[in-house]
């Protein structure tokens, strides 16, 4: 029996894990979008563009995980608590994100979409950790 119960454990964070990258996805073309719009057409520094298309994908981001990426796990009776760390996560991805863009766009003077690569591949594991074992618990 409990070789079944581990199947279903990792079917059960399978599970999030699709729902997550796609929510994530999600999420990461309404910050990219807002971002390159921005930056490219509206002359707003990189570093600046950024914080609004951030802002932007928490919103997204929260509504969508909390009721599908992470639905069936966790407590979510008190949005204070959930919506704070939540937050707080989102702010740790931020500024992952803002050194990304900093970094490659703002110090090495690489083209604006220099970033995606770790914005979409690096960040997203890590925040997926926090937010499952501390978020949605």
């Amino acid at each position: 029996m409990e070789r079944a119960d581990k199947r279903a454990e990792w079917i059960v964070l399978f599970g999030q894990l699709v729902r997550y990258a796609l929510t994530g996805g999600l999420a990461s073309i309404v910050n990219i979008g807002v971002y390159w719009v921005l930056a490219t057409r509206g002359g707003l520094d990189p570093n600046l563009a950024w914080t609004a298309g951030f802002l932007a994908a928490v919103i997204v981001g929260y509504v969508v995980h909390s009721r599908w990426s992470f639905r069936g796990h966790g407590r979510r009776g008190n949005l204070w608590r959930t919506g704070g760390r939540f937050f707080i996560i989102s702010l740790v991805s931020f500024g992952l994100n803002s050194l990304w863009v900093w970094w490659l766009v703002t110090h090495l003077r690489l083209p604006v979409w220099s970033p995606y690569p770790l914005v979409l591949g690096v960040t997203p594991l890590v925040v997926f950790q926090l937010n499952r074992r501390w978020v949605f618990d």
